[in-house]
């Protein structure tokens, strides 16, 4: 059998079994920018303990509970997960598998004061939400967001967090690889992460990866589950991106691409035998989405090659808006700047003829399958390439 990798969202469940753990491939982003500047300076640095004292006060306990009305038994699931505040008046920041769809919300404070908690946004695809707690004293202190950039391989790391539900805790590693995308969702929401070997566990989703400055660079969300310390936490600059959007319009505006694919380059065409350049090879059409109504083809036919799976038989595109699709770098960069209300014009090869397709683009909607918890797809592990 091929080897396989799963992924473990950051969370725990009480009362019931974990529904949510799903099975999940791993492979590179396109390849980072080289020569960035480090990010942390050539100083002394604040001992790990006083550290801790600072930044402990920041980072949160998150309790949801769900009720499912149809289970005639165990209708009751209390999820538990970490946060921190960014912002004095009580805006905290957490996954949003530990916060959306529940019916109640319960933040503990460092200090044991336990506040309820009110869901102001969140978006399932990146995994953040934004809770609002009312402070009964004062303002509270806040996390700094850090540059996620500017952090390289091998540089130090901290994460704080409540794992399996216990008091905080605080664990030590290093920045393991950048860039890191788990292939579960569409190129249209895909987004690199940052891999740790900082010990973390279920429990922690949510709480912040800091560097030896105390500022969060990332948020952990998930662990490679039969693995000894591979985590990813979505990187700062991601959530700052995002963060004004939650907390004005509730979610994340994004387009409906409508389809899901993977690129595949010169040496997999050959292997393939398609006789075309590159392109994106269109595997999966979203039901209901502009790309079914405009008649695009997924594919039907499962094959694996050098543990990586592909749906053949589906469209190969080959220019999105008149940019050729000439890498993954391409193609994620065409993708991410299209608008909804927009156009998109696709050329692709179908059954060796050359096609042009238009179809206007309207806000994505939450779709099933996009909650960490909905999600239990197996992919083969994939290699650097």
């Amino acid at each position: 059998m091929k080897p396989t990798l799963y992924i473990s969202i950051l969370v725990f469940v009480l009362l019931c079994p974990p529904s949510f753990v799903g099975a999940k491939g791993l492979r590179p982003a396109p390849s980072a920018e080289k020569g960035k500047a480090p990010s942390q300076m050539e100083e002394a640095l604040e001992p790990i303990p006083d550290l801790f004292d600072r930044i402990a006060p920041t980072v949160v306990f998150v309790t949801a509970t769900s009720i499912d009305p149809f289970r005639l038994s165990d209708r009751v699931t209390h999820v538990v997960g970490s946060g921190f505040v960014i912002d004095p008046s009580g805006l905290i920041l957490t996954n949003a598998h530990v916060a959306y769809g529940r019916q109640s919300i319960t933040v503990t404070l460092d200090d044991g004061t336990l506040l309820p908690a009110k869901l102001i946004g969140a978006d399932p695809i990146f995994d953040l939400a934004v809770l609002q707690v009312s402070p009964t004293e004062g303002l509270l202190p806040a996390a700094a967001l850090g540059d996620s950039d500017r952090v390289r391989v091998g540089e130090e790391v901290l994460a704080i967090g409540n794992p399996m539900g216990l008091d905080q805790t605080m664990t030590r590693g290093i920045i393991s690889a950048i860039n890191r995308i788990l292939p579960e969702t569409a190129y249209s929401s895909q987004e690199p992460l940052i891999q740790t070997d900082a010990p973390i566990n279920p429990g922690n989703s949510g709480g912040p990866l800091l560097n030896r400055k105390g500022e969060v660079i990332g948020i952990t969300t998930a662990i490679l589950q039969e693995a000894q310390n591979i985590g990813f936490a979505i990187p700062s600059n991601l959530a700052k991106r995002i963060i004004p959007s939650l907390i004005k319009e509730g979610r994340v505006i994004r387009p409906w691409i409508g389809f899901q694919g993977q690129f595949i380059d010169p040496p997999l065409l050959d292997l393939l035998r398609i006789p075309l350049v590159e392109g994106v090879l269109v595997e999966v059409i979203e039901p209901g989405s502009p790309a079914e109504r405009a008649g695009l083809q997924g594919g039907d036919l499962e094959i694996a090659i050098a543990e990586r799976s592909f749906l053949m038989g589906g469209d190969i595109i080959t220019r999105i808006n008149g940019i050729p699709i000439t890498s993954e770098e391409k193609f994620i960069e065409a993708l991410q700047g299209l608008k909804v209300g927009a156009t998109l014009h696709l050329t692709l090869f179908r059954e060796g003829k050359r096609q042009e397709v238009h179809y206007l683009l309207p806000e994505r909607p939450t779709l099933s399958g996009d909650l960490p918890s909905q999600r239990a797809l197996t992919f083969p592990s994939a290699k650097k390439r």
